[in-house]
């Protein structure tokens, strides 16, 4: 018990390039109700594919209830269902390490052995996620190797540690292959000094250049035209380009449910009853909870213009209020309390030092040294030095110095530190333990308040959602099953149709309603032209949807990009033809001045474009390259550039020394940095990984 106590204590530090997160909760889906799953080995049926291995539901679910239990030994608590989806992505980032990711790097040739991991975990080389984990810190915060030693023996009886030690060993196993194949991937990216001193002269050769640009516009130029031949031959040779995810086209028809007008009356009514209690009550937090206040009890101290998000009723009543306790006050279907608990002259922010004990005796231990600083036998940062546990703490150069803390970033536990008197230490006990605190400055005081606010918004009863979801069942009746009758049924009954194009399978979103993952399941389960029956999301919406396209994965069908494709066509064609008939009307002119003039625009001038610079974005691609090879002082052109035609020339060159050798290896470590970002999403893409975890989630 001690040691799952450590461990739940400890602050687990991870390395950012640790994907595996530690925020995990519990699998909450019931297995019973994908048993039909396990009797079909579709691939239908599986979480996905990696590297060629499929991923079935109960593998998946393997590592997701190995991740919750440790979850469960850290922090010991539950967690959100944003949480609970970072438990299915830490399970599946696992997997990836573990089916293709080290299978790679072995390719590769790297190797992590075990000796190697000894030293990792118990040796002289000791990984982060060791050195820096709480579990293993002493009382002073030093790393204790007899820490370590008692986990790695505890873990030989007691079955959950043994898990928990597991995972800090693979965790190291993954993290030691990411550091070696990054390395390897860095390092053979070598800049010899030829590429280096070419980088340092592209980005200080710069030109000045005179040009005259017309644009082609977007109106279609009816002389050109595109043909069916011409958009396959441009398909054939693109075709990478339209590879696709497997989406749907959907239409959906969405009945809100919003309470009724005796819905905010009954509200308001309710809220009315409350009214002399929340005047009267001693003890307000109590009196919030026990009737459901959607604004818990704060000791905030607010100052002028910050209640304006709760409500600008709120915010006049409290500065401009005759009275202790307020009216009710109303904002749409919410309804107010307000009352005044305390005015006084407060500062924004205090500059805080601590010096934070740990253990059985912490409070006698901070009561001791509190008594020291008081005698003034000792500085703060002397004793912070010498006995707090936080050795982190040290802004501006000295221990024990947290540093500025507002309302808004507080270590909980500390939101004292802004009334406490400065210059005077006092002890103060929180989850971390006992803390000797001074405030030592603050900044000038101005007029706040403390408020108590009682909130509570109308909702739909059932009588409001039965008459919505009778609106809502007239539709699907109408729709009858098919996408010309759910047309019909639009038309007739006057409700609008939301359209979607190509939405994933992992989407759980429709416009501003979240949770829609039920509709999309249904879209990806039925065949075009479909329609659905009633779709209900979080008891707010009713959602009758329609399948109006299919986009299977792979390569987009020719017909489906046809027209996107005609447009790139159509637009080169006509910039082409452009710059042909500018050809003509400007032959035997020899100064761009009388070009513009002839073309109806005006000269325009760009000085130090440098061709590899990052400072000339902006400038249309083809003509910036056509600016580093032009010959100094001949107009040039006329050039179909991506939007428009250009004819140029380049008035001046110039060599700077702007652009270091220093630069250039800065940016060289970028684009490194960037390539190893992208190294597990293009070996993802290699081996057409397969993630159908929205089918289940």
């Amino acid at each position: 018990m001690a040691v799952l106590s450590k461990i739940r204590g400890g602050v687990f530090g991870m390395i950012a390039t640790v994907v595996i997160a530690l925020g995990l909760l519990s699998f909450i889906i019931d297995p019973n109700e994908v048993i039909s799953a396990f009797n079909n080995m579709s691939s239908k049926y599986d979480v996905g594919e990696i590297n060629g291995k499929a991923i079935s539901y109960t593998d998946f679910q393997e590592d997701v209830d190995r991740f919750s239990t440790i979850n469960e030994m850290i922090s010991g608590g539950a967690q959100s269902a944003a949480q609970q989806e970072q438990v299915r992505e830490a399970a599946w980032q696992d997997l990836i390490y573990k089916h293709l990711f080290v299978r790679n790097a072995q390719d590769a040739g790297i190797n992590v052995g075990s000796a190697e991991m000894v030293d990792l975990t118990s040796g002289d080389r000791l990984s982060p996620l060791i050195s820096n984990n709480g579990a293993f810190l002493d009382e002073n915060g030093n790393f204790s190797r007899e820490a370590l030693a008692n986990l790695a023996q505890a873990s030989k009886t007691d079955e959950r540690i043994k898990l928990y030690w597991n995972y800090l060993q693979n965790s190291i196993y993954n993290q030691q292959y990411i550091t070696k194949y990054n390395s390897l991937f860095v390092n053979s990216s070598v800049v010899n000094p030829l590429m280096l001193r070419k980088d340092i002269e592209e980005n200080n050769n710069t030109a000045d250049v005179e040009f005259v640009m017309v644009p082609v516009g977007y109106a279609p130029d009816t002389t050109v035209t595109v043909s069916d031949k011409e958009i396959k031959s441009y398909y054939d040779a693109h075709k990478k380009l339209f590879k696709q995810q497997a989406s749907r086209d959907i239409e959906y028809v969405v009945f809100e449910v919003v309470p009724s007008a005796n819905d905010i009356a009954r509200t308001r009514e309710a809220v009315a009853e409350l009214q002399q209690e929340f005047s009267e009550s001693s003890n307000l937090k109590s009196f919030l909870m026990k009737n459901g206040s959607e604004k818990p009890y704060s000791e905030y101290w607010y100052k002028a213009g910050e209640l304006k998000t709760v409500s600008a009723e709120v915010e006049d009543f409290v500065w401009n209020g005759k009275t202790a306790t307020s009216d009710i006050l109303a904002k749409g279907n919410s309804f107010f309390l307000a009352r005044v608990m305390d005015s006084k002259m407060v500062p924004d922010s205090a500059y805080v030092k601590h010096i934070l004990i740990q253990g059985a005796d912490a409070q006698a231990k901070a009561d001791s040294l509190l008594g020291v600083l008081k005698a003034g036998k000792e500085s703060f940062a002397n004793l912070a030095a010498l006995y707090s546990a936080d050795k982190g703490s040290a802004a501006d150069g000295e221990m024990g110095n947290i540093g500025w803390m507002t309302q808004n970033y507080m270590i909980p536990g500390f939101e004292s530190v802004i009334t406490a008197e400065t210059g005077k230490p006092f002890v103060l006990n929180t989850a971390y333990g006992s803390h000797v605190v001074m405030v030592s400055r603050k900044t000038a005081p101005v007029a706040k308040k403390q408020v108590a606010i009682f909130e509570r918004s109308a909702v739909a009863s059932q009588e409001t959602m039965n008459a919505v979801y009778s609106k809502a069942n007239n539709f699907q009746i109408a729709a009858a099953g098919n996408y010309e009758n759910y047309r019909k049924a639009v038309d007739t009954l006057g409700v609008y149709s939301h359209p979607v194009g190509k939405m994933l399978e992992s989407a759980n979103r429709l416009g501003s309603i979240e949770n829609t993952r039920e509709v999309t399941r249904w879209a990806f389960e039925n065949k075009e032209g479909k329609v659905s029956n009633i779709i209900t999301v979080d008891n707010s919406y009713f959602i009758v949807a329609t399948v109006k396209g299919v986009h299977k994965e792979g390569f987009a069908p020719v017909n489906e990009v046809a027209s996107s494709i005609r447009q790139e066509l159509l637009m080169r064609k006509s910039v082409e033809k452009k710059a042909q008939d500018i050809a003509e009307k400007i032959n035997g002119l020899t100064d761009l001045a009388e070009i513009a003039e002839k073309l109806g625009t005006a000269v325009s001038t760009r000085n130090d474009v440098a061709f590899s610079s990052l400072t000339s974005t902006g400038l249309d691609p083809k003509f910036l390259g056509a600016i580093a090879a032009a010959p100094e002082g001949e107009i040039c052109g006329p050039l179909a550039g991506t939007i428009g035609v250009y004819v140029y020339k380049v008035t001046g060159r110039d060599t700077g020394a702007f652009f270091t050798e220093d630069d250039a290896k800065a940016r060289d470590a970028q684009v490194n940095q960037y390539m190893t970002q992208m190294i597990i999403p293009v070996m993802m893409d290699d081996a057409d990984v397969k993630d159908n975890r929205a089918r289940f989630f």
